[in-house]
């Protein structure tokens, strides 16, 4: 089994341009891909023999509104954080994300576990994942407008308001206007 380092090699061979760039900060491996190739480099995680990152620990979202425009790129990045199984090696890949066109392609294909990850950066951050089954609101109900973890998201914005009443029949709380 290779080590975190050496699927970081193994992955700017195999897919050169597609990989960005990568460092490593007190024994954590980031990895940073184009969003285009990201469920490529996910896939080669997971089914190489060598690497076998088969579990998704987390996928989350950063949003970098108010960096200065020479270090970051992109406003968003989108993030896997990933484990073998096998090793216990972990590996972090990261996919920025510009916010003008905010999507990227969904890993549920490849991770079950992503159905509801990616939900919730959808309904916190607004990031599209593209070719997801159900792409719904999961925190957030229905109604809510805008995604409340966005850094210009404005603190004093006001929602539809609900209150709760209770049903006569089986006592079940149910939302109304």
């Amino acid at each position: 089994m290779l080590s975190e380092r050496d699927a970081v090699v193994l992955l700017r061979d195999t897919f050169g341009p597609a990989v960005i760039s990568d460092h490593e900060f007190r024994g954590d491996v980031t990895v940073f891909v184009h969003r285009t190739r990201i469920i490529d480099v996910l896939t080669f995680l997971r089914d190489d023999k060598r690497l076998l990152f088969d579990m998704l620990i987390d996928l989350t979202a950063v949003d970098y509104l108010h960096y200065e425009p020479e270090t970051k790129a992109e406003r968003f990045e989108v993030v896997y954080h990933l484990r073998s199984m096998a090793t216990g090696a972990r590996i972090r890949v990261k996919a920025p994300v510009p916010e003008d066109d905010c999507q990227v392609p969904s890993a549920v294909a490849l991770y079950k576990i992503a159905d509801w990850l990616e939900r919730e950066v959808w309904d916190m951050m607004g990031i599209v994942f593209t070719g997801h089954p159900h792409l719904s609101r999961i925190l957030m109900y229905e109604e809510f407008v805008g995604h409340p973890l966005r850094k210009d998201y404005p603190y004093n914005k006001e929602q539809p308001q609900y209150t709760i009443r209770e049903r006569s029949t089986d006592r079940q709380p149910v939302w109304v206007r």
